[in-house]
């Protein structure tokens, strides 16, 4: 597809559409997680008070360009994402900015955030930060792995590069689906779903117990705010991912939402029955289970 300037406002009705949808899904997935512990939970408006409190505040304290630097990398890493994947297959308004190729693109976009995390927090000269960056890299590298090849597997399967190809040869039925047509791609893409949405039994880097020895207590005010914007809309963006390449894509708003909800409810189901693991566990997890399966997917494609 060629790019027009038109595609902008649209792009950014998007991105509003997911973040408004993100705020309200992680409000939810918070009452459903309370609900199974015998809790009555957050209310369903609570982000968005957190949020406009957050942005609302200012800092005088300095670390460094790149210490505040990380959490605009953070939240680049999610809108890139979603911007450079079609959300809506067949609609010309949120075909965002995708184009040929657009799936190498967004293996980048899954990482660059963390990357850039990592290159902030660490500037904080806090050891606490450090250890934190570090499991969290170690963690979403391992998990990406078994991503990577699912993906390969895919597009040897359809042999093109191209989200909007891939949603394309799903079309026809349910059947057509790479969950029916490469399933073990698909299952090594869920186990490694798992791990990059950092919940239960994966979520040790944002544990309760462990707070202190993360970025969320180096950052604050404005800074924690585009965090928070990056929580709700990066997992939304790569769910959008999954559906297209695995899902059959959406081909209206409400398809997407319902799509998004059931992809976004196998993690949060299987957080709330597994206990946590610790880093080094969930990286053994990872190679035992999930890396095996993506090699074979590709074997098999």
């Amino acid at each position: 597809m060629t790019f027009e300037w038109i595609q902008i406002p649209y792009a950014l009705l998007t991105i509003f559409i997911v973040l408004n949808y993100g705020l309200l899904m992680t409000a939810l997935i918070a009452k459903i997680a309370a609900r199974v512990g015998r809790r009555h939970g957050i209310p369903i408006w609570q982000n968005y008070a957190d949020l406009v409190k957050n942005y609302g505040l200012r800092s005088s304290i300095t670390h460094g360009v790149m210490f505040y630097m990380g959490p605009v990398f953070r939240l680049t890493g999610g809108v890139g994402l979603l911007l450079f994947v079609p959300t809506i297959y067949g609609s010309v308004m949120f075909s965002n900015l995708s184009f040929a190729g657009d799936l190498i693109l967004a293996l980048y976009f899954v990482f660059f955030g963390t990357l850039g995390m990592a290159l902030g927090a660490a500037e904080s000269g806090h050891p606490y930060s450090a250890i934190g960056i570090t499991r969290g890299l170690s963690q979403v590298t391992m998990a990406e792995l078994p991503l990577a090849l699912a993906v390969f597997a895919v597009a040897l399967h359809y042999q093109t590069l191209s989200i909007t190809e891939i949603v394309a040869a799903q079309q026809g039925g349910f059947l057509n689906w790479t969950l029916f047509t490469n399933p073990l791609a698909v299952a090594a893409a869920m186990l490694a779903f798992l791990g990059s949405m950092m919940r239960p039994p994966f979520d040790v880097v944002l544990a309760p117990q462990e707070i202190p020895i993360g970025p969320p207590t180096e950052y604050h005010s404005s800074y924690l705010a585009l965090m928070q914007t990056n929580r709700v809309l990066f997992p939304i963006a790569k769910i959008v991912v999954y559906m297209n390449l695995f899902f059959g894509g959406a081909t209206s708003w409400p398809e997407f939402f319902i799509k998004v909800f059931l992809i976004y409810m196998v993690s949060v189901l299987v957080g709330v029955v597994f206990p946590r693991f610790r880093v080094e566990q969930s990286i053994r997890w990872f190679m035992i289970w999930a890396v095996p399966i993506g090699i074979l997917a590709i074997v098999l494609a």
